[in-house]
């Protein structure tokens, strides 16, 4: 087998692994809906297990994979979609949306900051640690224009998301939020994708309003994600 045969072999290979080991996932949290079974940590986990196990670099499953990634572009644009179809919500409560993704995002930046230096952690780790509560797509546009790396931000990403998702019921209960929209707001902020999911489980309107406030956390970030760069550096 000659060296570009089998690289596009590898490039196969992968690619098909990782698409069948996430409607794995999916078959598996319709079965038994947990965090544990999230696909968002059913798949990467057993990709790792079998990267680990093929003796295969990062770097190696990326080059045959990256097609994947490039659809995160065209995601990212389906995103304006929930904006256009909760218009009416955000023109009756525009004003706490707004305050609220504010705070929500700089709190999540901030504490991602100190977090960071408190851990003494590397600034190629830090500044892709910041973006962590962005959805996938925002996570890493943002995180290349602040000089991290986009491939360990989504890791970042899946952490928050699969831990956000399995907290937020019990942070319901334990906090005095009365409104859908605060309830919302709780998910979409804190645990973007994944959350989303888990408050469309609790109530359609919750989950409604989770997704319009992640898409308006990313849609912020992207744009203030210039600013954030020359600030840091």
């Amino acid at each position: 087998m000659s060296q570009s045969s089998d690289w596009l072999f590898r490039a196969l290979w992968w690619s098909v692994l990782t698409i069948a080991l996430y409607m794995f996932g999916k078959a598996l949290y319709r079965r038994w809906p947990s965090w544990w079974s999230s696909p968002l940590l059913v798949a990467p986990l057993l990709l790792i297990m079998a990267a680990l196990a093929s003796h295969v670099t990062y770097r190696e499953y990326s080059r045959g994979t990256h097609w994947l990634v490039a659809l995160l572009a065209p995601a990212t644009v389906s995103f304006a979609v929930p904006i256009y179809e909760q218009r009416m919500l955000i023109r009756r409560h525009w004003l706490p949306l707004l305050v609220g993704v504010l705070v929500g995002s700089i709190t999540a930046i901030v504490s991602s900051w100190l977090l960071a230096r408190l851990f003494g952690l590397s600034d190629l780790v830090r500044l892709s640690l910041l973006p962590r509560s962005l959805s996938t797509p925002f996570a890493m546009t943002v995180s290349g224009d602040l000089g991290g790396a986009p491939a360990l931000t989504a890791v970042f990403v899946v952490i928050t998301g699969v831990l956000g998702a399995a907290m937020g019921e019990g942070l319901l209960n334990c906090l005095p939020l009365r409104s859908v929209l605060a309830q919302g707001a709780l998910f979409g902020m804190g645990a973007h994708g994944a959350g989303t999911a888990k408050a469309h489980q609790i109530d359609g309107e919750i989950g409604a309003i989770a997704g319009l406030v992640m898409v308006l956390v990313g849609m912020l970030n992207v744009l203030a994600a210039p600013l954030l760069a020359h600030i840091l550096h």
